[in-house]
């Protein structure tokens, strides 16, 4: 396939590392101090922002300017400043002006460079006349009688941030990303958390494609493919970025207009699901691609949301078996003890082991070698799904008493919310909640998974699933309700039961309460399902002991597997937020041997992200599979025991083509040079990987093989 115009490998920023990004402004030398700059270093630390964007290090005196603007471009003015028809907030590396009439708004960074932000919102015109601008301390309010809007705005932190609140259900469709007039094209990005992280340059001709899966989608923040509550535009040397802290309500669409793609977020207030306030937090930063990210693991420390690893393992020291550990579900005879102990014996020294809710699962004495062996191991379980007992398909959808119909979620019409692929139906996780202390439905089921010993459970959809809102009229429940209940379920697992827990494609709102996930590591192209449908390509769901649909190998349509695996589009947004809160895997019906062509890649940036793979191991690949993840995890282990709990700190590319990259944990205690492309750099051959750990004079290299 011939090469995009304006694709990373035709065109790219500029291949400076991270760390040497200046933070000053493109024109000023790195140790220059301007008259009146210790007077104005000490207004920005009375505003409490001289450390605002604190993202990225590589040593210990490199600080934290490496992604993020700082505060030393902040403008003289400490609080908003009115001007016809606009008003002026400072923020970190600069100031923000906000057109009143259109909330067009536009950043200005060092030595005054104009930083597009959000063009006017898309439904603007309805506005009508702003009412006049009020300032009370740091903020600004003013109103849109003819919509019945207000907003509120204010310099916080370094950032700005603005909150519309509505006096009746409706929607805005604002900020509106790389629309308007001078945003540029040719060197601009859009960063998009899909999966792990996307940043893809405007102009491509295949991402402006219906081919990329991009272009008319609309993703909830919430839910679904998006994994993070944020998205981010780079340009000419600078970045915005967007986070939207409760993104109930929120969805993120992508369109492409004259060849250039932009995006445009879409809230509906509500006062049913109590989404009348909309908060969106902007960030000038730095051109890095994981900017976004970075800030919203600051906003996360800011505001008490983090629960890390390290924390984690002191509540539950079995959570620290997941550091180094591969992990891999077991089906046929790969779940009897002595496939566990032959695992042992080709020298898997850990790993996380799964099972599907089948019917058959790992007997106790399996669980108890796995155990005895340090290994965890659980069940594959899922609240969400309720059958008929008699004709359910699955033993997990099988509920006592009316559970199934009774606990079924409705929408206004009363009409029955079908369950995932038309069977029975989904379970309102209100009503679960309501008749838990007296019925004891969950723990009653969870119980019952797990009477063989299990150390671990994953749960299916809780993390990533829809967010529903049910109309039963004895078990009402909102969007925000269902989050909510979610996370008491899943915290009672972690906190009551001592289970090591994980659920499918953790949204970002999930993290606190889960010590893994699988499929938040997987940039999703919508194609996908459509190409699962097909069985001959895919695979089906049987053999039973080796269902083609995790065992059969596949290759990928091209758009496919460029959108989802392509390295020089994808960015580690998730593990810049999140590494250090939970241990992220690639989706599980896709292990590692599924896509042979991708082998190499997954396993390079395994390293780089520092996250497990995720495997599928049966009767007929036992020898050969149990093998190479034997190989692979002896590499990854004490990388992941030394850095698996550290944030990761940097990510940079270090070619034009972006196919050589480096990625940085903590203080430097573990930095990764990986080489997508085919030939060598700086002395690191093409399809190999570097990790070098802070107390070690040489890297380890690793090579592995496509296929």
């Amino acid at each position: 396939m011939d090469e995009p115009e304006n694709s990373p490998r035709a065109e790219s920023q500029s291949p400076t590392p991270a760390h040497a990004v200046p933070s000053r402004g493109p024109d000023r030398p790195r140790g220059h101090r301007d008259a009146g700059g210790a007077a104005r270093r000490r207004r920005n630390r009375a505003l409490g922002i001289a450390a605002a964007l604190a993202v990225t290090v590589t040593t210990a005196s490199a600080g934290y300017a490496a992604i993020a603007r700082t505060a030393e471009d902040a403008p003289q003015y400490t609080k908003p400043r009115v001007r016809a028809g606009a008003v002026d907030f400072p923020v970190a590396g600069g100031s923000t002006t906000v057109d009143t009439a259109s909330l067009r708004v536009t950043g200005h960074a060092g030595h005054g460079t104009a930083v597009p932000v959000s063009d006017a919102a898309a439904d603007a015109d309805g506005f009508g006349r702003p009412g006049k601008v009020e300032v009370h301390g740091s903020h600004a309010s003013w109103s849109y009688p003819a919509r019945g809007l207000r907003v509120t705005a204010a310099g916080e932190s370094g950032r700005l941030l603005m909150t519309v609140r509505s006096e009746k259900d409706g929607t805005l469709a604002w900020p509106v990303t790389g629309k308007g007039a001078g945003t540029g094209a040719r060197g601009a990005s859009l960063q998009i958390p899909r999966g792990e992280g996307l940043s893809v340059p405007v102009a491509d001709r295949f991402w402006n494609s219906r081919q990329a899966g991009l272009v008319g989608t609309d993703d909830d923040l919430a839910t679904g493919s998006l994994t993070l509550p944020l998205w981010g535009y780079t340009s000419h040397g600078h970045g915005v970025s967007y986070l939207v802290p409760e993104s109930i309500g929120t969805s993120l669409g992508f369109a492409s207009a004259d060849g250039r793609l932009n995006a445009t977020a879409k809230h509906e207030f509500s006062r049913r699901e109590r989404t009348l306030d909309y908060t969106v937090a902007f960030s000038l930063t730095s051109a890095s691609p994981v900017a976004p990210a970075a800030d919203y693991h600051r906003w996360l420390g800011e505001h008490g949301q983090l629960h890390t690893l390290k924390q984690k393992i002191a509540e539950n020291p079995e959570v620290g078996k997941l550091l180094g550990a591969e992990h891999a579900y077991l089906w046929g005879g790969a779940r009897d003890a002595e496939a566990v102990r032959t695992l042992r014996k080709q020298g898997n020294t850990r790993l996380w082991l799964g099972y599907d809710a089948d019917g058959h699962p790992m007997s106790r004495d399996a669980v108890a070698e796995a155990r005895k062996l340090g290994y965890l191991v659980g069940p594959y379980d899922s609240y969400d799904n309720g059958q008929d007992p008699e004709t359910a398909d699955t033993p997990i959808a099988k509920w006592p008493g009316r559970v199934y119909p009774d606990f079924c979620v409705r929408d206004a019409k009363g009409t029955i919310a079908t369950g995932f692929g038309a069977r029975g139906c989904y379970l309102s996780s209100e009503a679960f909640a309501k008749s838990e202390p007296t019925e004891h439905y969950l723990a009653r089921h969870t119980e019952e998974m797990t009477k063989n010993g299990a150390n671990s459970v994953f749960v299916d959809v809780d993390a990533a699933g829809e967010l529903f809102s049910d109309f039963t009229g004895s078990h009402p429940l909102t969007k925000r309700q269902d989050r909510d209940n979610r996370m008491d379920r899943l915290r009672t697992l972690a906190d009551k039961d001592h289970f090591v827990v994980g659920s499918e494609s953790a949204v970002s709102w999930s993290a606190s309460a889960l010590a893994f996930d699988h499929g938040a590591q997987t940039p999703v192209n919508d194609g996908l399902w459509a190409f699962q449908k097909d069985k001959t390509k895919w695979g089906a769901y049987y053999p039973a002991d080796a269902p083609g649909q995790f065992f059969h190998p596949t290759t990928l349509p091209a758009s496919l597997a460029k959108s989802m695996f392509d390295p020089a589009y994808r960015v580690p947004l998730y593990e810049t937020a999140l590494h250090d809160s939970l241990v992220n895997t690639d989706r599980w019906e896709m292990p590692y041997d599924k896509l042979p062509a991708q082998k190499k890649d997954r396993a390079l940036m395994s390293v780089l992200y520092n996250t497990p793979l995720n495997f599928v191991l049966g009767d007929q690949n036992l020898a050969s599979t149990g093998k190479e993840m034997a190989a692979l995890q002896h590499y990854f282990a004490p990388l992941h025991k030394a850095a698996g709990t550290e944030r990761m700190t940097a990510f940079h590319w270090l070619t034009e083509d972006h196919l050589v990259q480096h990625s940085v944990f903590g203080d430097g205690t573990l930095t990764v040079t990986a080489n997508f492309g085919t030939t060598a750099h700086d002395g690191l051959p093409g399809g190999c990987v570097d990790a070098k750990l802070k107390d070690e004079p040489k890297a380890r290299r690793l090579c592995p093989a496509n296929g």
